[in-house]
């Protein structure tokens, strides 16, 4: 039996005392939260710590899991060759602590937005989507299924 493979991601949706929500500007997506993928054998909260600080310099703490996503469309990497497994990711709602925004590898701008604002500036469609749903959190998580392309689908979606 061959076991499946799929990549195991996290997000973290960072908000300060003020409203404030941290988004940074990646090559392919735009407008974006902070997060990306689970290295082996590291913890989900651990990771998305991890990437929030090396994406945006910015040190955070985990309030709470608010949504689970199954990005199960098949679709060719960014590189134009490598075809992308399913994709299971974890978004989560975390306070700053600490730190000075500041670009990385991986991202070209890193930005304090106004929570009422932020949906201007994420414009890539299952982006926009998952912000709705943490700007819009009322502590039941989400579980939704959607595929990215040809067009984004959302299958499946409930609350847990």
């Amino acid at each position: 039996m061959a076991f499946p493979t799929h990549i195991v991601a996290a997000a973290g949706y960072v908000f300060d005392k003020e409203g404030n929500i941290l988004i940074i500007k990646t090559p392919n997506r735009g407008y974006d939260a902070t997060g990306g993928q689970i290295e082996e054998g590291e913890d989900l909260e651990a990771g998305v710590l991890r990437e929030i600080m090396e994406e945006s310099g910015i040190k955070a703490k985990v309030k709470c899991l608010c949504a689970v996503y199954s990005n199960v469309g098949k679709h060719i990497y960014y590189d134009g060759v490598t075809t992308v497994p399913t994709k299971v990711m974890f978004d989560f709602i975390c306070e700053y602590e600490s730190g000075e925004c500041r670009t990385s590898e991986e991202s070209s701008e890193v930005l304090w937005v106004p929570k009422e604002e932020v949906l201007n500036y994420v414009t890539t469609p299952w982006l926009h989507y998952r912000f709705e749903k943490v700007l819009n959190f009322d502590g039941k998580v989400t579980y939704a299924s959607y595929v990215t392309k040809p067009e984004f689908q959302v299958l499946t979606e409930r609350y847990i």
